[in-house]
């Protein structure tokens, strides 16, 4: 049977996605990425543990979205965000030029698809209704 759909629950997939995307690149100097630029990707074992324990999350994540959603459905998410922030961009809703907003911009979008894609399984088991 599968778990059924709630708001708390979401919020959990949110947050644990937003912890792997963000952990993993940021535009400050507290990422995963700028940890081992600093020390010119010299691979020592802390930076390797934590490195395989993001693998580990970002395998959670992929895992269960592509389970739920399927390649073709992330694909669709992307592209839709994708496609939004351009015409957003075309618009001059977006501030083109600042690197930091963008890059935050991308990190919430990827926790999101992420998370709706961990939660669709069981968006979807709530939807159904069975009659004896």
């Amino acid at each position: 049977m599968a778990a059924r759909f709630s708001l708390g629950g979401f919020i959990a997939r949110y947050v644990f996605a937003l912890l792997v995307t963000g952990a993993t690149y940021n535009p400050t100097p507290y990422s995963y990425y700028a940890w081992a630029m600093s020390t010119g990707f010299q691979w020592s074992p802390p930076i390797v543990f934590a490195g395989v324990v993001l693998l580990i999350g970002w395998f959670t994540c992929l895992r269960l979205a592509l389970r739920s959603m399927g390649g073709i459905g992330l694909l669709l998410a992307n592209g839709l965000l994708a496609s939004l922030y351009w015409l957003m961009a075309s618009r001059g809703w977006l501030p083109r030029e600042n690197f930091t907003v963008i890059t935050w911009m991308a990190v919430f979008s990827v926790a999101g698809i992420l998370a709706i894609g961990m939660s669709w399984a069981s968006w979807r088991g709530a939807q159904v209704v069975t009659r004896a």
